[in-house]
């Protein structure tokens, strides 16, 4: 079990929030791992009893259904469902779709879907990635031209979180592409959209159960209407929701983290070699010392963040930098992890294999390390 009781973010409601969500989780989606994992998805049916439970988009406004509650709550489903093995896909519905259509919106669009989201009828995905244009965003291709009342949306996604159970999809599109970046809009395209097609659910290293999908624009028509805020502004508002973002993926890796140390704790514990148990050698302690001093650092670091970015005071290069971190500390403490399992680790059978194949592309998504190293050093 999780422990972070001692943590100074979380009073007796957030106590009772996370004794909620655990047994939500005991019984809706740890006896369904396997099944989630061989789909390929997370199932809709999962989708709707988290909305139901109350543990989908914490933070959106009373006015659309919603709890209004702060992003503490956000990081208590992130380091539960992480723990609990999940892959990404719950949580980008709640820190990273959500939000941009919360954010930036028209009231037509924020009442039309908003609901929908807070329930789990609906599923968002964000489309930005492109075979072409991975952690650089000026580089997007996909164009989305102005046609009377509408825009006419061209071009291709890849590495799509959600794709394949997205209702609607926010589309990262050129519409004045020789402006570059600043030629960037936002539009919501609804999955129904003639022209939209959606291509196979890619065969991943890890993440197994998260739907990562191709998504195609061939002439897909949508109103104006249907662009997030303003024409042109995509770009400044994709920056704007970075470090949300990127604190949402430094949760993840600290939980994950956790589970690792975790899971080869209690592994070392038990196993035997050479006539006594593996945690008697010194290399064990010693190993698992190390792991555990770091995880004991990044908890501090993350609710030094967290209540940074609830008091709306987290910078994009303190996100970069806490992105940069947790991510880079989990894979070194679940690949440690795995050793120490030794061939057991190897197996798909021990929870660790799944921990650590899921681990690797949180160095990746969301910009990856070199990036973040490169923005930490634009500020100084």
């Amino acid at each position: 079990m999780l422990v972070r009781e001692g943590s100074h973010l979380y009073s007796e409601e957030h106590h009772a929030f996370r004794d909620a969500i655990r047994r939500f989780i005991a019984r809706e989606f740890s006896p369904r791992i396997e099944e989630f994992e061989e789909a390929g998805a997370v199932s809709m049916d999962f989708w709707r009893k988290a909305g139901e439970a109350g543990f989908l988009c914490p933070t959106m406004p009373e006015a659309y259904g919603g709890p209004g509650l702060d992003f503490t709550f956000n990081a208590i489903l992130n380091e539960e469902f992480t723990y609990a093995m999940m892959a990404d896909s719950i949580t980008l519905q709640s820190d990273i779709t959500m939000p941009y259509v919360m954010h930036y919106a028209s009231e037509e669009l924020k009442a039309r879907w908003l609901p929908g989201m807070l329930a789990g009828e609906v599923v968002g995905a964000i489309a930005m990635t492109e075979p072409g244009a991975g952690s650089d965003l000026q580089g997007v291709r996909t164009t989305a031209r102005r046609d009377g009342d509408d825009f006419v949306i061209n071009g291709s996604k890849t590495y799509i979180t959600n794709g394949q159970n997205a209702g609607i999809i926010l589309t990262v599109c050129k519409t004045e592409p020789e402006l570059g970046a600043k030629g960037t809009s936002l539009i919501l395209v609804e999955a129904d959209r003639a022209g939209f097609a959606r291509g196979r659910n890619l065969d991943k290293v890890g993440q197994w159960m998260s739907d990562t999908s191709e998504l195609f624009f061939n002439d897909v028509r949508v109103p104006a209407s249907n662009v997030i805020g303003e024409v042109n502004r995509g770009f400044i508002y994709l920056v704007s929701d970075l470090p949300q973002e990127r604190l949402s993926i430094s949760i993840t890796a600290q939980a994950a983290a956790q589970r690792a140390f975790d899971e080869a704790l209690a592994f070392t514990r038990d196993r035997t070699a050479f006539g006594k148990k593996v945690i008697e050698f010194q290399n064990t302690r010693f190993t698992l010392a190390d792991i555990k001093a770091k995880l004991q650092v990044g908890w501090a670091h993350l609710d030094w963040a967290i209540a940074r970015h609830v008091k709306g005071e987290l910078t994009a290069d303190e996100a970069a930098a806490s992105k940069y971190w947790h991510t880079e500390m989990q894979w070194l403490a679940c690949d440690a992890a795995l050793q120490l399992h030794g061939g057991a680790g190897y197996m798909n059978e021990y929870p660790i294999a799944r921990i650590w194949r899921d681990a690797r592309v949180r160095r990746i998504y969301g910009g990856t390390s070199e990036i973040m190293k490169e923005l930490i050093g634009r500020s100084l």
